[in-house]
């Protein structure tokens, strides 16, 4: 035997031994995980990784996985010798299983020359373009003024990191306000089957919008800027293909108000990275009555404002987000009303019908899951769920009323009772106007109209009809909708509204005031409203708990499910309509319907 003979055996027989060992680790107890995703470090566990972004190993031999996170302090211990935070410039992690994650350390230490020092460095999205790593980041104030995009590389995913030296996306103004500094925040990078790469970026102001790149991924045409969806609905884009679509993934509403964090991602697609993007009623992102599929929301357990997302697929195929989101029972790093604890939670993403939904619409998890196939060879043990939803039952009439009758019923009561002439049923509907009032904190001069909901759990619905204007601004916060309150701060509310151009669909929830620090109100959003609209909250007992989930419809067969607050508003809470946020325009509402609740039906 020559020796070469005997080192291709030797080799042989430590491949044959080290794929037994994986197989036998495979054939072990099949790994899970449990949100959030651990991330460990020399002094222990992180406990925020906000905007996280993950990507796998690119060059050969590297098949480990890399996990960036926004810049904010590892813990509410996260101190230097004088008590300060220590705020870690894009934290990086990696990982072998996708699941079990360890801090290897800060990406841009060292801000670059044309970020101004005391700004922020978020939301990374890294890519792998013409062999390097590209880390795109969101630099909230320039030295110039105003917020950009900037880029760096490296060979590696760990860095270190060379920053390009300028923006890749300048500061400029926003579409409506030519004085204006636009936020410039959150960048999602694609490159399409024709090698041209894109950027998406934008957020509340200003909206979101698509560049073409150049070709090294460091500098963006401005005259090549689309916008992509409205301004005051959507940030925090991520673009994803999908059977010939690109999928633009958006995120809505307050990421940081702690317990009352109202956070959610909705998606709308295309056939071109340029748009425009329609979600599933064929609703523009850039409407007024702005569009957007839910992919993920609250759903009741532990978790609030599930937002920033980021897709990715594992090594058998599956598809999967992460994502950041809040514990409502532990919701800040260190004192109330401080920095958000926004960690890293992970979970299947499905498609539906050809639209994505997170773990077939349960959304996020709490309890042990089956893990990602990390790397090759492992199994997808994920399985989509079949999603059953809350829907009306047997018409409760004592609770109902269609407004035929000449004047409103004795069943119904006032919480300070309207003007003359601004309330009248007519014409089998209930007309209310708006009112320059409010229902909000310590602002509580709107009247409410109210009656007793049944006990235990039911279903109200109404269609509305609201005439704001179709198109323009500002018409801040002129609403109508539904309510199911204990007191003027202690409520659920479900509303069309207007906010600047936009019309969309609330569901706010207030609480009395608590511990110093703490948010009274959160909202979330729902899919498209329109000029006429179906509403409904169905309330359900959870134990000592109650939980309040709203759906809309554009035409009142097609139901579409958002988010689920909870709350605690008692017995004798009642259920009823409001008319409010500013004066000058009608509400009318054609019924109000109460149903006991149908468990566990198809949601079509």
């Amino acid at each position: 035997m020559t020796v070469a003979t005997a080192l291709t055996l030797m080799g042989c027989q430590q491949t044959l031994q080290v794929e037994s060992v994986l197989g036998a680790q495979r054939r072990g107890p099949p790994l899970t995980y449990t949100n959030p995703l651990p991330i460990s470090t020399e002094r222990g566990r992180i406990e925020t990784c906000a905007d996280p972004d993950i990507i796998r190993g690119q060059t050969p031999g590297d098949t480990d996985w890399y996990l960036y996170c926004t810049t904010d302090p590892h813990s509410g211990n996260d101190r230097d010798a004088s008590g300060n935070l220590i705020f870690h410039p894009i934290s990086m992690a990696r990982s072998r299983d996708l699941v079990n994650w360890t801090y290897v350390g800060d990406a841009l230490p060292d801000k670059p020359a044309w970020v101004r020092p005391d700004a922020g460095l978020w939301a990374p999205d890294v890519e792998y373009l013409n062999g390097r790593y590209h880390l795109y980041y969101t630099a909230s104030e320039t030295v110039a003024g105003g917020s950009a995009i900037g880029v760096a590389t490296s060979d590696s995913p760990l860095g270190p990191w060379t920053d390009a030296g300028a923006p890749v996306v300048e500061p400029h103004p926003a579409p409506c306000c030519p004085d204006s500094r636009r936020w410039t925040f959150d960048p999602a990078v694609i490159q399409d089957d024709r090698g041209q790469k894109w950027i998406y970026y934008g957020s509340y102001f200003g909206g979101i919008s698509v560049r073409r790149l150049s070709d090294d991924g460091l500098r963006s045409d401005p005259a090549t800027q689309v916008q992509v969806a409205s301004a005051n609905r959507y940030e925090a884009s991520n673009v994803f293909r999908h059977d010939g679509y690109y999928y633009l993934f958006v995120s809505s509403s307050d990421c940081c108000r702690g317990p009352l964090t109202g956070y959610s991602v909705f998606v709308g697609r295309s056939v071109e990275p340029g748009g425009p993007f329609l979600d599933r009623d064929g609703v523009d992102l850039n409407a007024t009555y702005v569009g957007g599929t839910p992919v993920i929301s609250m759903n009741g357990n532990r978790w609030v404002g599930p937002g920033h997302n980021a897709v990715f697929t594992d090594a058998a195929g599956q598809d999967w987000t992460v994502y950041h989101a809040i514990d409502r029972a532990d919701p800040y790093l260190a004192e109330p009303g401080g920095i958000n604890q926004r960690p890293a939670l992970l979970d299947p993403l499905d498609w539906v019908d050809g639209w994505p939904t997170v773990r077939g619409g349960l959304w996020a998890s709490d309890e042990p899951l089956p893990a990602p196939a990390a790397q090759a060879g492992d199994r997808d043990r994920t399985r989509t769920p079949k999603l059953r939803v809350d829907v009306p039952g047997k018409l409760l009439g004592a609770y109902s009323d269609e407004f035929t009758a000449p004047g409103l019923s004795p069943s119904w009561s006032w919480v300070r009772p309207p003007v003359a002439g601004m309330v009248n049923v007519e014409n089998g509907a209930l007309r209310f106007d708006t009112q320059n009032a409010e229902l909000f904190e310590d602002r509580d001069d709107a009247s409410v109209l109210l009656r007793p909901a049944p006990q235990g759990d039911y279903v109200v619905e109404t269609r509305l009809t609201l005439n704001l204007p179709p198109e323009g601004c500002c018409f801040n916060y002129s609403q109508a909708g539904l309510v199911v309150y204990g007191d003027d701060d202690r409520y659920v509310k479900l509303a069309q509204v207007s906010i600047f151009e936009t019309r969309q669909l609330e569901f706010g929830k207030e609480v009395a005031a608590g511990a110093p620090g703490f948010p009274r109100y959160g909202n979330t959003v729902l899919s498209a409203g329109a000029p006429t609209i179906w509403l409904r909250l169905a309330r359900r007992l959870d134990g000592a708990e109650e939980q309040y989930t709203a759906s809309s419809s554009r035409d009142g067969q097609h139901w579409t499910r958002g988010g689920t607050w909870t709350h605690a508003l008692g017995g004798s809470a009642r259920i009823g309509l409001v008319s409010l946020g500013g004066a000058g325009f009608t509400a009318r509402f054609d019924y109000l319907r109460v149903y006991d609740l149908k468990q566990n039906h198809d949601l079509k």
